[in-house]
């Protein structure tokens, strides 16, 4: 975990760490900076894909089982409407679309999060509560194919990095 004092610098040490390689990376500051999701060669995420995956489950989940129980199970004869009409099934499918679609987005969040994680090594650096104030972090993961901690830590220090400490799990 290496501290840096500016969101230049921080952009600046980002490039320079993606440049030499490493994969398992991640920077904490106390507000968004513009930009720093290309610096750090992120793609979109895959929320979006559990929410669809989800939403799209529980509309073609409803309209199965309005057509089992209207036309296949239990049909009843009513004013001599059709036994399955699909513009009554579309509203509750649609319903049932949304909330789908909520929940497939918040277990997608969870799982591509990792959470709850209710701990986190950083958690016990004292220099991480900075990040809240006014420091920005750029810290290395040590599961990174790249990562040495002799070398890991020059690169930190030939990049400007302030502080640099050694994070270990309890």
């Amino acid at each position: 975990m290496a501290e840096f004092d500016s969101p230049a610098a921080i952009l600046t040490a980002a490039k320079q760490v993606r440049a030499a390689g490493y994969r398992r990376w991640d920077i904490f500051t106390p507000f968004p900076i513009h930009g720093i999701d290309k610096v750090m060669g992120l793609k979109n995420s895959l929320v979006g894909w559990f929410s669809l995956a989800m939403g799209g489950g529980a509309f073609l989940s409803g309209m199965g089982l309005l057509w089992f129980t209207n036309a296949f199970d239990y049909p009843l004869i009513v004013g001599g409407k059709p036994m399955y009409s699909i513009p009554m099934s579309f509203v509750p499918s649609y319903i049932l679309m949304v909330m789908g679609g909520a929940i497939g987005a918040l277990v997608g969040m969870l799982a591509l999060n990792q959470l709850p994680r209710l701990h986190h090594p950083l958690f016990n650096s004292e220099r991480f509560a900075l990040v809240s104030r006014d420091k920005f972090l750029l810290v290395i993961g040590a599961n990174d194919d790249q990562f040495s901690t002799v070398e890991t830590r020059k690169l930190l220090e030939s990049i400007g990095g302030k502080h640099i400490e050694l994070v270990e799990e309890d």
